[in-house]
């Protein structure tokens, strides 16, 4: 079935039910960013393979609106698909609201499939939908025309020790049972799969690169309810959860759960991490509080054995990494190299590694002109061979048992213009200011933000994401609550995070430059001022100076440059045979 056949089915639904328009939002019922194959409707209905979207079908438009990452992909794959891309202004803003409220009549219907929406989303909707009395209901229109739809995925899962994360479940359970004591609640719904499984010390692989298990927790004062496939765990693991305090339900008993809720109780729930159709289960007497999940933040300040392993799984990634780049430093001309064969070349370089499971994000290679794409992805149409002259962006991830690492690296091939050679020193220069910066407790991921841009800002350079996002211990490669971008999040930077400093500068057509270390902020003087904190940086893998204009940066930021080389190649030596250590020592020699 063509994606304009399935659009035309679409319609014909909406059509039978009086629905003037359908909203098909990128998610799941634990509104996840990556999803299962079962939730990948926006793939399945328009052929955009974008982590990002959302798609607007009425009766005469269907249109994608995305951001500006997905601009250039959004037009390609959308081609002939019968979607327009509609380009979003703001990252992450449900703009299509109001393109809706200024098209549809009043008392018209929106349908969509309220297990995708958030609570957030769908309580937006339906406030910025009432002035036209426009009402928003349930639909599947998806479920009917969906030949041979994925299952959900049926494989095992499996407990880690509490030797391997620094806490027990019951302890992480005690911790979120205060905070619903702060907040006076009785129950707390958990559906956000990497809050399970950091509560509940259980790994899976039911979502690509990210190591969840689909599930569901009810918690309250006295017990906790974990709502997945019992099959998933043994019976000794859940005899260990039991003992833990947690008791293993089956997943769809969750529906039920909610609406056994007693009267007159309350509730704390995530609104933008629980979907709208669940909440709307919970009895109406039932007082909800709709705070971020106390394992949100708790979760987010790694104890010392997380960051410990994180050091070692970092230690193993720089050693896959240096590899990588000696291997292609050699073979560049020699032999035809593409940006999905260096993937795979690279991907080999970490499966070699102890603990190694699998790669953390699908990987970004992307050469020349495509790394002006921030998320591409190259695919077997799009494949570009890497020649022996200008930029080469490989933004990359591996998931260890003992951490999740994230890492991009800008490769000089070879011959580079004089506006290559300058972008890449001041995204360098960025990265350097945001790894090296001193700052106040209580200070904000937007701060550190504005502090990694302005090296590029004094040149009137800018690019269009976020400069970091938090990262989870063996778990998903985005996480929050603290992020780096220029929103107002008053979410403080606190020891124990790690955060990525990945700033960029992307000329379409042309090249695009970032380079990313994982940071880890530490505590670092008191004074009469306050509690000063610094970033130690974590990701262990050897920066290119060869096209750096060294006239660009201030001493400090060379020094910075430098130690941090000389570190790698002491840390990652005792790893490498002669042969490497020889090329390591070259290629972070000081400027």
């Amino acid at each position: 079935m063509t994606y304009k056949e399935k659009l035309s089915q679409i319609r014909a639904q909406m059509k039978a039910d009086n629905v003037e328009a359908y909203i098909i939002p990128s998610a799941d019922p634990h509104i996840s960013e990556y999803l299962p194959k079962h939730y990948q409707c926006i793939p399945f209905a328009s052929g955009f393979s974008g982590s990002a979207g959302t798609l607007v079908i009425t009766h005469d438009f269907a249109g994608l609106w995305t951001d500006f990452r997905y601009f250039e992909q959004a037009a390609e794959q959308l081609h002939d698909s019968g979607f327009e891309l509609v380009k979003q202004k703001v990252q992450h803003a449900p703009e299509y609201i109001q393109w809706l409220n200024s098209r549809l009549a009043k008392g018209a219907v929106v349908g969509t499939d309220e297990k995708l929406l958030s609570v957030l989303l769908g309580d937006l909707l339906t406030q910025q939908f009432s002035a036209k009395g426009i009402s928003l209901q349930h639909r599947d229109y998806l479920g009917p025309i969906w030949e041979n739809r994925p299952d959900l995925p049926a494989d095992s899962a499996f407990l880690i020790s509490e030797e391997a994360a620094g806490q027990s479940v019951s302890s992480k359970l005690a911790a979120v049972r205060e905070e619903l004591s702060r907040h006076q609640a009785d129950y707390h719904l958990v559906s956000s799969l990497d809050d399970i499984a950091w509560l509940f010390n259980i790994r899976g692989k039911d979502v690509s690169f990210n190591p969840v298990v689909l599930g569901f927790a009810l918690i309250n004062h006295d017990h906790a309810k974990l709502f997945i496939h019992p099959e998933k765990l043994s019976e000794e693991e859940k005899v260990l959860l039991l003992k833990s305090g947690a008791e293993v339900l089956p997943y769809e008993e969750i529906e039920m759960a909610l609406k056994l809720i007693p009267e007159q109780s309350s509730i704390f729930i995530d609104p933008k991490r629980n979907c709208y159709a669940y909440a709307k289960l919970i009895p109406p007497s039932v007082h909800i509080v709709k705070e971020t999940n106390p394992s949100t933040s708790l979760k987010a300040v790694k104890n010392e054995v997380e960051l410990s392993n994180t050091r070692e799984a970092m230690r193993k990634d720089g050693v896959a990494i240096t590899r990588f780049l000696k291997w292609l430093e050699e073979h560049i001309g020699k032999i035809k190299i593409t940006e999905l064969s260096a993937a795979a070349q690279l991907r080999s370089y970490r499966a070699e590694q102890e603990g190694f499971i699998g790669d953390s994000f699908n990987t970004i290679s992307a050469y020349r002109a495509h790394g002006a794409l921030p998320h591409y992805a190259p695919s077997a149409e799009s494949d570009a061979e890497i020649l022996p002259e200008s930029l080469f962006l490989v933004d990359s991830g591996g998931q260890y048992f003992y951490g999740t690492t994230d890492i991009t690296r800008t490769i000089p091939m070879g011959l580079t213009t004089e506006q290559e050679r300058t972008d890449y020193t001041l995204v360098l220069k960025g990265m350097i200011e945001g790894c090296k910066v001193k700052f106040p407790k209580g200070t904000c991921g937007y701060q550190i933000d504005a502090i990694t841009r302005k090296p590029q800002w004094d040149h009137a350079i800018n690019y269009g994401h976020g400069t970091g996002h938090g990262v989870g211990y063996f778990l998903n490669v985005h996480e929050g609550p603290q992020v780096f971008n220029p929103t107002n999040n008053p979410v403080p930077i606190e020891p124990g995070m790690i955060t990525s400093v990945e700033p960029g500068v992307y000329r379409p057509g042309r090249h695009g430059i970032r380079i990313e270390n994982l940071v880890t902020t530490i505590k670092l003087e008191a004074n009469e001022f306050n509690d000063w904190y610094a970033f130690e940086t974590l990701t262990i893998a050897p920066i290119s100076t060869s096209i750096v204009i060294k006239d660009l940066l201030e001493q400090s930021q060379i020094d910075w440059l430098n130690a941090y080389n000389a570190s790698v190649l002491e840390i990652l030596s005792p790893s490498l045979n002669a042969e490497e250590q020889e090329w390591l020592s070259t290629a972070t020699k000081a400027i």
